[in-house]
């Protein structure tokens, strides 16, 4: 059976939370979850010929994705979808259909988990699977032909050859993470990755862990993924290996959410990476309350390069608004030991936040500056669908549900809403410039990013960058 994976074009976004000078200089990720099932299927003892597509890393318009798509005329299509993202995936279902109706259509991803019916209602898609997708994917291939079967596989959504809409039990999760295949990285060409933070500048990303145990008011995360799992630490190790080896890649992106929940497993996977040599490096997110010297020094021996922080505030009364959990001596204490040890590090920070008023905002860009991580990123608050926060607006209505809206009639003029409680959205715009301008422009920060340098493409990344900067 022939599958294609496709990762959409990225050309009719809609508007990011990130200044869009900054959008286009944060390079181009590996399509994780694609590559997860990709990965998945090819383990299996099914005859399927798997293919991907990653449309935006091949730079394709609609026309050149036509092109592959009819030269390998697959018989079942798996889309992924962000909300960001979504008319683009359903810009790319069209084509699919247009190209030859019998393609099957399946959706993935965080947009269709939340709003299944409303992206299936539109048309062009076949089916939508909810949750972790390697389980169920591999199940709805084996058992394309058969609708009985079908309704008898967990997280689904789909219309009979009646009419009705059948929504299958949520599937379970994936308790055991070892037990999933490597991504297929075998199907993409593994050299067109980059961060612009990075040395090496060829990456991939990867994730040792999956959901989160914390509760921030604003986490995009469906309450799906709140469920911390874990990959051992030899299984993590296995993984790096074999991308050094088979694909010569040194850097990797760790996507998850918090790789420090459990400070052992961290060491234990540092002590393996220590053990085999692996002269590699890595980026991963910390939370500030779950880092410690030892671990920090352990991270450090094993080749973490860089640690995000989310910090999200300056004002000890916002972080308890947003129940972010944390203090600010907290923060000061992780950035110091962070940065004496020799981890880069960088800070995450948002404005227009829950009873944010200006002076919360300007203590905010202060304490960044006071805390100077060696780079910070802030953003305007956004309520995304499915967070406590867009819910507890929509029931107060501050907000109608206008995700839900969008999800049923997406349009290329949407802009998500943000918090105009204290702040209009024209003050966030020149607060957030201000933010940038005051923390990047200014000679100290410029010597110390020129002195902490490490080769040319590095260089050439961040001036670029740079240059991004100053267009905000």
């Amino acid at each position: 059976m022939r599958i294609l994976l496709i990762n959409p074009p990225n050309l009719n976004p809609v508007a990011s939370v990130l200044p869009e000078a900054l959008e286009k200089e944060r390079g181009h990720n590996p399509p994780l979850g694609l590559l997860y099932i990709a990965g998945y299927l090819k383990a299996q003892k099914g005859n399927y010929d798997v293919r991907l597509i990653d449309s935006p890393t091949e730079n394709l318009d609609y026309s050149q994705l036509s092109e592959k798509i009819r030269d390998f005329n697959p018989e079942i299509a798996g889309i992924t979808t962000m909300s960001f993202t979504i008319i683009d995936a359903l810009k790319t279902a069209a084509l699919v259909k247009e190209i030859n109706p019998a393609i099957k259509v399946v959706f993935g991803g965080v947009h269709v988990h939340i709003y299944g019916k409303e992206t299936l209602d539109l048309g062009n898609s076949d089916f939508i699977v909810l949750g972790e997708g390697e389980k169920t994917f591999h199940q709805l291939v084996e058992n394309i032909g058969s609708e009985e079967k079908l309704k008898e596989i967990p997280g689904l959504i789909f219309y009979d050859k009646e009419g009705t809409l059948v929504r299958t039990p949520p599937s379970e999760f994936i308790e055991n993470l070892d037990e999933l295949p490597f991504p297929a990285r075998d199907l993409i060409d593994n050299k067109k990755y980059f961060s612009a933070l990075g040395a090496n500048r060829q990456v991939t990303t990867m994730i040792t862990s999956r959901g989160c145990p914390f509760r921030c008011l604003f986490c995009d995360r469906p309450q799906l993924g709140k469920r911390f799992r874990a990959r051992s630490p030899k299984n993590v190790a296995d993984e790096m290996e074999q991308c050094l080896k088979n694909y010569g890649i040194k850097e990797f992106l760790v996507y998850d959410d918090t790789i420090t929940v459990q400070r052992q497993r961290v060491i234990d996977i540092c002590d393996e990476i220590i053990r085999r040599q692996l002269n590699i490096g890595w980026d991963a997110r910390a939370r500030v309350n779950t880092v410690d010297r030892e671990t920090l020094q352990k991270m450090k021996k094993a080749g973490c390069d860089r640690i995000y922080y989310g910090v999200e505030s300056g004002d000890p009364e916002i972080l308890k608004v947003i129940k972010k959990n944390i203090t600010l001596e907290q923060v000061k204490t992780a950035f110091k030991l962070t940065k004496k040890l020799g981890i880069q590090t960088l800070a995450y920070f948002m404005i227009g936040l829950p009873t944010e008023k200006r002076e919360h905002i300007l203590r905010t860009i202060k304490f960044a500056k006071e805390l100077n991580p060696d780079y910070a990123v802030f953003s305007i608050f956004t309520p995304m669908p499915a967070t406590e926060a867009y819910e507890m607006y929509v029931k107060t209505g501050l907000f109608n549900d206008y995700w839900k809206e969008f999800a049923k009639n997406p349009s290329t003029d949407f802009k998500p809403k943000v918090l105009e409680e204290n702040l209009k959205k024209e003050e966030l715009n020149e607060l957030i410039r201000y933010a940038y301008k005051t923390y990047y422009i200014n000679p100290k920060y410029i010597m110390q990013r020129i002195l902490s340098i490490r080769g040319f493409a590095q260089l050439k990344a961040q001036v670029k960058a740079g240059l991004g900067l100053l267009k905000i």
